[in-house]
Formats: C-alpha cells, sequence, structure tokens
C-alpha cells in the first residue's frame, strides 16, 4: 500500500481555510460547529498532523467507520469525544458519505503558554488514545461537557477582556478532568471487551514467557504488547491501572518475576545465566528488579528453599 506524507495544518486560520468557514474570531482558538457544513472529502484515505490540540463531540454518524474494538457495538448513542494532540497523526476514509453533528474545540499550545494547563495538559493520557478508543458518553455526561462547552462558547464570542482566557482555560481544565472521570467509567462499565484484553494480555505473556523469545527478542516492551492487542499503549495502562492497579510495564515485570522464581527454585543455574535467559542485560539490573518486587535478593529467594 501506498503511503503518503500527512498533511500538516500549522494554524486554526488554516483549518478554518481549508473547512471553507470564516476565520475564527481568536487565532489560537476555536468552537466550529459540526452541523452547517460538509468535511472535505476526496478519493483516498486522507491523513492530517495538527499544531494544535482538537476537542470533538461527534453524534449520528453516517460512513462507513469503526470507532470501537472488536466490532462491538456503541455503549452509548449519544455522543462519541474525540481528543487530539499536536503532532498526532489523524487518517480518515474521506470517499465515505461521512457526515454528522456536534462541534470541535481547537486549542493553540500558545494559547495555553504561562499558564498550569500549559504543563498539566500532557498528563492527560486520552490525547494520545487511538480513535477506536475514543470516549462514548452517556447522556448525562453529554449534558456535563454541553455546558462546559456553552460557558466557552459565552465567553469565546463575548467582547474578550482581560478575564475572558483564564476563564476559557479554566472551563477547559474542567472539561479535560471531566473527561478523565468518564473514561474511568468506560474503563469499568465494558466489561467485556476489557476482559478479553485482560485475557488475551495473560495468554500474550505465557506465550512469550514460554517460548524462549527472552533470549532472542529480550524483555517486551509496552509497545510489543500494545501492538499484538491492537489498542495504544495509553489506552492499555490506563485500562490495566483502573481494572488492575497496575500499568502495562508492571504486568510485564511481574510475569518476569513469576519466571524467575520458577528458574531459581527448579534449576542450578547461576544468577548470571538467570538474567541472561530473561532478557536483562546486566545482572544487576535483573537483581534489583527482583529485590524490588520480593524484598529479597535472588540468592535469598533460592536460600529460602534450601
Amino acid at each position: 500500500m501506498e503511503k503518503t506524507t500527512p498533511y500538516r495544518i500549522k494554524t486554526i486560520i488554516e483549518y478554518h481555510s481549508i473547512l471553507g468557514i470564516p476565520k475564527p474570531q481568536h487565532p489560537l482558538i476555536s468552537l466550529i460547529s459540526l452541523d452547517n457544513f460538509k468535511p472535505v472529502t476526496s478519493d483516498k484515505k486522507i491523513s492530517v498532523v495538527f499544531d494544535f490540540y482538537m476537542v470533538s463531540l461527534k453524534r449520528n454518524f453516517t460512513g462507513n467507520i469503526n470507532y470501537l474494538y472488536g466490532q462491538e457495538p456503541y455503549d452509548f448513542n449519544e455522543g462519541i469525544l474525540f481528543f487530539i494532540a499536536p503532532n498526532q497523526v489523524f487518517s480518515f476514509d474521506a470517499d465515505d458519505d461521512f457526515t454528522s453533528t456536534g462541534w470541535m474545540l481547537l486549542i493553540h499550545p500558545d494559547f495555553l503558554w504561562n499558564t498550569a494547563l500549559a504543563k498539566n495538559i500532557v498528563q492527560y493520557d486520552y490525547f494520545r488514545y487511538w480513535v477506536n478508543e475514543a470516549l462514548h458518553l452517556s447522556e448525562k455526561e453529554e449534558t456535563i461537557v454541553e455546558n462546559l462547552i456553552q460557558n466557552i462558547e459565552l465567553e469565546y464570542h463575548a467582547n474578550l477582556d482581560k478575564f475572558s482566557e483564564t476563564i476559557i482555560i479554566t472551563q477547559i481544565e474542567t472539561l479535560l478532568t471531566y473527561a478523565d472521570r468518564f473514561y474511568n467509567r468506560q474503563f469499568l462499565t465494558r466489561k467485556k471487551i476489557n476482559h478479553q484484553i485482560l485475557n488475551r494480555l495473560e495468554d500474550i505473556l505465557i506465550d512469550y514467557f514460554n517460548n524462549d523469545d527472552l533470549l532472542t527478542k529480550g524483555i517486551p516492551t509496552v509497545q510489543f504488547i500494545a501492538e499484538k492487542l491492537a489498542v495504544s499503549p495509553n489506552y492499555l495502562s490506563g485500562l490495566l491501572k483502573v481494572l488492575t492497579g497496575k500499568s502495562t510495564q508492571e504486568h510485564i515485570q511481574d510475569k518476569l518475576i513469576d519466571k524467575a522464581k520458577e528458574k531459581l527454585s527448579t534449576t542450578n543455574l547461576s544468577m548470571s545465566e538467570i538474567a541472561y535467559q530473561l532478557g536483562f542485560e546486566y545482572p544487576q539490573t535483573f537483581g534489583n528488579l527482583f529485590k524490588k518486587k520480593t524484598n529479597l535478593s535472588p540468592l535469598e529467594f533460592r536460600q529460602s528453599f534450601n
């Protein structure tokens, strides 16, 4: 398949021009209604990269787009909330008869300059989720989001004064905090899909550790596991944190320690040999991790069996 370089959209003003709508009232922030215009269409897949943040609520989809992992039906039918960060590639099939209602909130990083949110916004991992990991809102959740957007819209269309930016940023921060809460709910309520992911994670780790892949490929990375599960690394870690209290990295390490305990208790291999078989470049790194996880050194653990 031929790969094309994503088209970079540097400014919000440029994006308004592409959409064929009037210039934004502020060059660094914009709130666009999806009800009154048709998206750009083409005869091929379009990939774009924005130099700004996008938060978008979409409803009433038409078009051949799959937004859910595993081809499962939507949990809620009211609205789907997407988050896109600067420099993230976003692709879609522009030849579909795609329409929707809703809105897009565009925020240039410069709008957040010299505020706490400028640094804190990177903590919201859902900006790095994939499109099929969007947030599916209940009716009550959508009402909360819509009220915040109406507050932003009110300030956006009012005569800007020294309070406007602070009020808008406060509303954005509240919106992002609510989204964090709603994602937490989504992790808990989508039990069937999420438990399938957990079961597949366990199978992948067992298979990896039992087939000597540690020797040939090294310790599996979070990226490797996420690709096997067809989810984004951030979504996977967020999901696991909510369901198990542990990140993906911690699940990998726990499986690694289980394998180490097996070798320490059933073989006469040296610490260096075990470390090598488990994919560690240095025995000391293996020893430090084992001590951290078990409160015992590998040698102390082995001696407890004698």
